[in-house]
């Protein structure tokens, strides 16, 4: 319950689905969240209802990842809120179903800055926070299409590899200055998330079509105890990683 306390977190994309799951992780782990997303009537209620966990663990502050003034300003208000910033959670994504022949310029932008330059704002906004707070760790969140790469999510899968790469020179550059900020990404297969259905529409497949493949189906609640480990100092050791949480899918 404690693993995290005294900890401040934010996390991207949190009104759902893996972000979601994160920030609840986090708050039971004893952190205190300010939770962002696009989404402020979810983004407010998965806050207040993370009271029920731990009363004020949450709060809640709309966000568009994109906007390079509004992370200065969500930065700011978790270390006011909280008294610091610790932990960041680059979790927002999209989803842009379409091949490399078929994907717009407008459609690779798009993925782009929310996954790939929406990463870079946030690690750039925190880098300073958390180093004056006494150090902690980034977690960017990319996925299996970094190493496999996805044809029909062309896009999707161009920043996620964005990330994949971002993370390691963070985390090189937080060394190289003493910083004491890990930075590591995180890369799931399959997991049961909204995002993941909303895929499932576009080619007319199912849930149990994976839960059918070797590999299976994971849960957000997987990825999140993956997070509060990262989140932790139990992982004071691992920087600059990339953590595959596919249950060997990418080894197929």
């Amino acid at each position: 319950m404690n693993r995290l306390e005294g900890k401040v977190a934010i996390v991207t994309g949190a009104a759902s689905g893996m972000g979601r799951a994160d920030a609840e992780a986090l708050c039971r782990a004893g952190a205190q969240v300010l939770l962002t997303d696009v989404n402020t009537s979810a983004g407010q209620d998965v806050a207040a209802a993370l009271g029920a966990v731990r009363p004020g663990c949450a709060a809640f502050a709309t966000q568009d990842v994109r906007d390079e003034k509004r992370w200065t300003e969500v930065v700011a208000e978790a270390s006011r809120r909280f008294g610091g910033l610790h932990v960041l959670v680059n979790n927002a994504g999209v989803m842009v179903a379409a091949t490399p022949e078929t994907t717009t310029l407008e459609q690779f932008r798009f993925a782009n800055s929310v996954m790939s330059e929406g990463v870079f704002l946030g690690c750039r906004a925190a880098i300073p926070v958390i180093n004056a707070s006494g150090g902690g760790s980034i977690i960017n969140m990319s996925s299996v299409a970094s190493h496999l790469g996805y044809p029909v999510f062309f896009a999707y899968s161009a920043a996620k590899g964005a990330v994949r790469a971002m993370t390691k020179s963070i985390a090189l550059h937080c060394q190289m200055n003493k910083y004491r900020i890990r930075c590591n990404s995180v890369h799931p297969g399959a997991i049961e998330t909204p995002m993941l259905a909303a895929a499932n529409e576009v080619f007319g497949m199912k849930m149990a079509d994976y839960e059918a493949a070797p590999w299976g189906l994971g849960k957000p609640e997987d990825v999140a105890n993956l997070v509060v480990f990262l989140a932790s100092d139990e992982s004071r050791y691992i920087n600059g990683a990339e953590i595959l949480i596919d249950n060997a899918l990418v080894i197929q």
